[in-house]
């Protein structure tokens, strides 16, 4: 039994860390600034899109349910209300409508855990009475159609922050994993970052170009977030932010939020899924690319990203841009594997911990966990309340501002 414990992870009971981290934990809120649940329920195969039927009060098959963001000590939660921007077959903004459906249909039916929250005083308030915070995030602005009125109405409709791209270039933005076609944002790219600043909805620059970041961080006029990425010094991934952009934020005030996702945290598996997207690259079925990536990992078996690369990733972020410019965005539900050690929401408090070992203290981890994207959102709400005083909503197209628009990705 005792080697039992011994080989086990170990409880706040016997680990002074992890106990410490709870600590922390309790007295300020953890903001995680990205989770998938929502397009989860929408493509669950049992039953799509069925809110009751995903019953989060037990148990589920995958990364979150009440039970474990008990465990993890989530205070707030960005809810992600992504859509792919491969969709052909049907509008953009229905589907997005519906995944906000489905999003605040899932905090409605949890009152007693969680709460929908749309300011960073509704996040504090949310904690003190013991609910999860619950905010709306869009992942892509193909979700606006190239329509400022539609981004107005999704921010009236809760959305908080809109991932500029998801990874498919746009009419005003290129993507950090498709061909750039505009060098960064468009005049109507740039036309709606300061609608988003004269919102109060933060603009979030995970999934753009390098080039984009820049002229983000050039033309708005509100604090930035990267929901969800990593550092490129560490890895080398496209998705993750060069240590130029990580520089910037010290000026512009805004956070990245740390990823677990394992090919964005360690090179090595982001070298092995290299390796492996060029075997299958050529459109082979699915049944094809699966089969030939189990080929390939009984020869070559893919290498393991753990707790300790995500904090490598934190440490860094630290180290270029400032204490005051990381936070954590998991991407739960982003990835088949997660990270060993931070497998579901449970485990936050183990990469607490972690970071306690390392001597960070108890103001830097309370930065971290949420004080730094909480501020990041008040200020957002400050620069907007001045904005909307100086200026009315912005009645640009994109037909008056880019030339021959060329709808690229419908």
């Amino acid at each position: 039994m005792l080697a039992a414990v011994a080989a086990g992870p170990l409880s706040s009971q016997t680990d002074p860390a992890l106990a410490r981290a709870r600590r922390i934990l309790r007295a300020a809120p953890l903001v995680d600034g990205h989770n998938d649940l929502p397009f989860v329920i929408r493509e669950d195969g049992k039953a799509p899109s069925d809110v009751e039927a995903y019953d989060l009060r037990r148990k589920s098959t995958g990364d979150t349910d009440l039970g474990r963001l008990a465990q993890g000590q989530v205070g707030a939660q960005f809810w992600s209300v992504y859509i792919p921007g491969e969709i052909k077959d049907s509008g953009y903004a229905r589907v997005q409508l519906e995944q906000i459906d489905i999003a605040r249909r899932v905090i409605e039916r949890y009152p007693e855990r969680l709460r929908l929250a749309t300011t960073a005083a509704e996040v504090n308030a949310a904690f003190r009475a013991g609910r999860v915070g619950s905010l709306l995030g869009m992942e892509g602005g193909h979700a606006i159609e190239n329509s400022l009125g539609a981004l107005r109405i999704f921010h009236r409709l809760g959305v908080r922050y809109m991932t500029l791209t998801h990874n498919v270039t746009l009419d005003w933005a290129d993507a950090a994993l498709d061909t750039p076609k505009h060098n960064g944002l468009t005049a109507f790219g740039k036309e709606v970052v300061r609608e988003m600043n004269r919102l109060g909805m933060i603009v979030d620059i995970s999934h753009v170009s390098p080039k984009v970041m820049h002229d983000v961080l050039d033309v708005g006029a509100s604090p930035v977030m990267f929901s969800h990425s990593s550092a490129k010094a560490l890895t080398n991934h496209p998705r993750n932010v060069p240590d130029d952009v990580l520089r910037r934020l010290k000026g512009n005030g805004g956070v990245v939020m740390v990823t677990f996702i394992p090919r964005f945290v360690s090179q090595a598996v982001a070298d092995w899924t290299t390796e492996v997207d060029a075997l299958t690259k050529g459109n082979p079925s699915l049944v094809d690319a699966k089969r030939i990536r189990a080929e390939y990992a009984r020869t070559n078996p893919p290498p393991v990203a753990t707790l300790k690369d995500v904090a490598d990733h934190i440490e860094h972020v630290r180290t270029v841009a400032g204490i005051d410019h990381v936070g954590i965005g998991s991407d739960y539900y982003g990835s088949p594997d997660m990270p060993q050690g931070l497998e579901d929401v449970s485990k936050f408090p183990e990469l607490f911990a972690e970071l306690i070992r390392r001597g960070w203290t108890d103001a830097d981890l309370t930065k971290l966990a949420g004080q730094n994207i909480l501020r990041v959102l008040r200020k957002n709400e400050i620069v907007a309340r001045r904005l909307q005083r100086e200026r009315p909503p912005s009645t640009a197209t994109i037909d008056k501002l880019d030339r021959n628009p060329k709808i690229s990705d419908r």
